[in-house]
Order: structure tokens, then C-alpha cells, then sequence
């Protein structure tokens, strides 16, 4: 039998010119069942269990638990918040925002992109907000203003060409106010004389934005829409 030093001598020589492979088991711990003990316990799991399934539902994926525990204990404890509540909502809507541009990024890149490419096609305008334009036919009449409601005929579809909504095809003109559309069409229409027909090609955020609008428009759309300006009746 070799002597203890000869040994490890020996199984130092051996691991210069042998690889010794090493197989990790991996011990898996059992999970104990949660037990319910009172009718708190279990609304307190279905409270966390319905939020997270209605904020998931709404494309969150994850939170930063710690944080949310301390802001149930801290409304709970009465202790000053670290966010001011005017600022929590608008917390909460930046990161619906965030999460939202995220899962519609596709579209959000289809409408730069062809903003991009359109904006060098002749006659297309393009005004400070990013709004762009094509005169089809210029009229000779007053243009309205912001207060103003007018009456007009349009046409409206996405930029697969989809068409959404049409007056053109209900035969029937549409009166409303300035002041309560869409922002490209309160910039555009006040470009246009009595009589004029345009063509508008609406960034998403000079349209229905984030949210869209129906089942017709997705979120972040690119809007294009003929206008034709009819009459302008005042406020």
C-alpha cells in the first residue's frame, strides 16, 4: 500500500493527462402546497391572481415584486408614498405605453418607413407636426378655423389600402366640429380653401395613437384620407 503522500503524488500525476468529467445532479426541492387558513388568505391570492391576469392580459409580462409588495404594505400601513399620487397613474400609463409600442413595433416601423418614402413623392407637403399633404384640387373659398364646424366628404384607409370609413359611399356629407377630431384633420382642414380636395397622410400620433380605434384601425396606424371641404359653417 502506498504511503498518503505517494497516493496524492500519484493522483496529481494521473489528473495532468486524464479529463475527469464531473456529473452535477440536480436535486429538485419539494414545493409544499399552500394552504388557504381563512377567507383572507384566499382573497388575498385570487386579489393578486385576477390583477396579474387582467395587467397580463393587457401585454405586461412581469413586475418588480419587491416594489409591489412595499406599495401594498405602505397604502395599507398608511406611510407616505415614494411616488406622489398624481404621479402614479402617470406612472402606470408610461409603462402601458412602453410595453404597448413594444408589441406594436411592427407597425410603428411600417408607418416611419413609408412616411419616409412619401414625403419625396411630387407634390407631397410636409408641415411641422410631421403632417403630409397632396393638393388634388385647390378651391377658392375661406378656410376655416379650429372653432369652425364644416361639412365634407372623405374617404379614410389604413396603408394596406383597407378602407374604414367613406361618406362617398353612404352618400352622405359629414358635419363636424374642428375641434373635436383627430388632430390631423384640425391641422389639415384648416390648410384647406371651400371647395379644395386633399390628400392627408396622418402619423399615428396625429391620429388615433396608441389605442386605435374599433376593430377597423389597430393601434399605431398611419392614416391616409381624401378630404374634400364642402362648406364651413361657422362655429
Amino acid at each position: 500500500m502506498l504511503p498518503f503522500c505517494a497516493l496524492a503524488l500519484n493522483a496529481q500525476t494521473k489528473a495532468k493527462t486524464t479529463t475527469v468529467k464531473k456529473t452535477t445532479t440536480t436535486v429538485k426541492k419539494a414545493t409544499s402546497a399552500v394552504v388557504f387558513k381563512s377567507t383572507l388568505d384566499s382573497a388575498s391570492y385570487a386579489f393578486g391572481n385576477t390583477m396579474a391576469t387582467s395587467m397580463k392580459n393587457d401585454g405586461l409580462n412581469s413586475l418588480n415584486y419587491d416594489l409591489l409588495i412595499k406599495g401594498l404594505k405602505d397604502a395599507f400601513g398608511n406611510a407616505t408614498p415614494l411616488i406622489p399620487k398624481e404621479k402614479s397613474q402617470a406612472a402606470i400609463n408610461n409603462l402601458f405605453v412602453s410595453v404597448s409600442k413594444q408589441k406594436h413595433a411592427p407597425a410603428i416601423a411600417e408607418g416611419k418607413s413609408f412616411l419616409e418614402k412619401n414625403k419625396l413623392q411630387t407634390g407631397v407637403q410636409v408641415t411641422a407636426s410631421g403632417l403630409q399633404y397632396q393638393v388634388i384640387n385647390r378651391g377658392t373659398g375661406i378656410r376655416p378655423k379650429a372653432t369652425d364646424t364644416v361639412l365634407v366628404n372623405y374617404r379614410g384607409t389604413l396603408l394596406n389600402g383597407k378602407q374604414f370609413d367613406s361618406s362617398y359611399d353612404r352618400n352622405e356629407p359629414l358635419s363636424l366640429p374642428l375641434n373635436n377630431v383627430i388632430p390631423g384633420w384640425t391641422e389639415g382642414v384648416q390648410l384647406m380653401q371651400t371647395g379644395s380636395k386633399y390628400k392627408f397622410f396622418i402619423p399615428y400620433n396625429l391620429a388615433y395613437g396608441e389605442r386605435g380605434a374599433g376593430a377597423d384601425i389597430p393601434p399605431y396606424s398611419t392614416l391616409i384620407f381624401e378630404i374634400e371641404l364642402l362648406k364651413v359653417n361657422g362655429k
